[in-house]
């Protein structure tokens, strides 16, 4: 999987299906989110990353340019971001370091998979806001994707804001021949690949689905009819429940 070029392509795609897009369009699986903010929001998250490897640390509030100039067209905002942050990430190798917010890969690569990420899912939005199919990606990249949405937010970003589960439960997420186990409890949440499938076996319950409808149910744009689950269904609601907080 190359991320460079899956973040070069979505970025295109992203702007292309926003093209005289009415902004005030609302993003179907986000109550509350519109096609213009979204659109907005991954301009700015570009110049965030730009900031972070400049800065070589977190930027603070004003030291980035989050919202678009007075009569810029949020759009253009948005396409010169990623034509910045492309060419940033281009002239770098990915295991050349830099600074990113997860301990475990402080690397040009770390960034790349980020946004490579973040900008499908919202390509997905806004496609979705446009009322347009919402186009596959490869399996490759969906199952990057739940390894991604598992291993750094549900298993980092939680701990960093400090957030606990009310129960220990173990829920195994399933993706064709690729198994998780994740862990969620009063001491913190983690999630890890299973090697051994019988390691699935201690589990509370099971979510399976293919790659691209995993791919998204984790990040909260599906709902969970679209999912199978087995099991502890408090034990699935609360692992919901966590991610919407990890990626909120």
């Amino acid at each position: 999987m190359n991320s460079l070029d899956i973040l070069r392509r979505e970025a295109d795609l992203l702007a292309m299906s926003a093209i005289g897009q009415p902004p005030h369009k609302g993003v179907p699986a986000c109550p509350g989110l519109n096609l213009g903010e979204t659109v907005r929001h991954i301009g700015g998250g570009y110049r965030s990353v730009l900031a972070w490897i400049r800065l070589g640390r977190e930027p603070e509030a004003g030291e980035w340019q989050e919202y678009p100039a007075p009569q810029e067209d949020p759009l253009d905002f948005m396409r010169s971001g990623a034509e910045a942050v492309i060419a940033e990430l281009e002239a770098h190798d990915e295991d050349e370091p830099c600074a990113t917010w997860w301990p475990d890969q402080q690397n040009y690569g770390f960034w790349r998979r980020r946004l490579a990420h973040e900008t499908t899912l919202h390509r997905m939005d806004v496609q979705g806001a446009a009322g347009m199919e919402v186009g596959a990606v490869a399996d490759e990249v969906a199952v990057d994707g739940v390894d991604e949405v598992l291993t750094l937010w549900l298993g980092h970003k939680l701990d960093v804001l400090g957030v606990r589960g009310s129960r220990d439960s173990l829920v195994t997420i399933q993706v064709e021949d690729h198994l998780w186990l994740t862990r969620c409890g009063p001491r913190g949440s983690s999630a890890w690949r299973v090697v051994d499938p019988e390691d699935a076996h201690v589990a509370d319950a099971q979510v399976s689905a293919g790659p691209m409808t995993m791919y998204r149910w984790l990040w909260g744009r599906l709902p969970d009819r679209l999912v199978t689950t087995v099991g502890d269904d408090d034990a699935i609601a609360q692992l919901w429940a966590l991610l919407r907080l990890a990626t909120k």
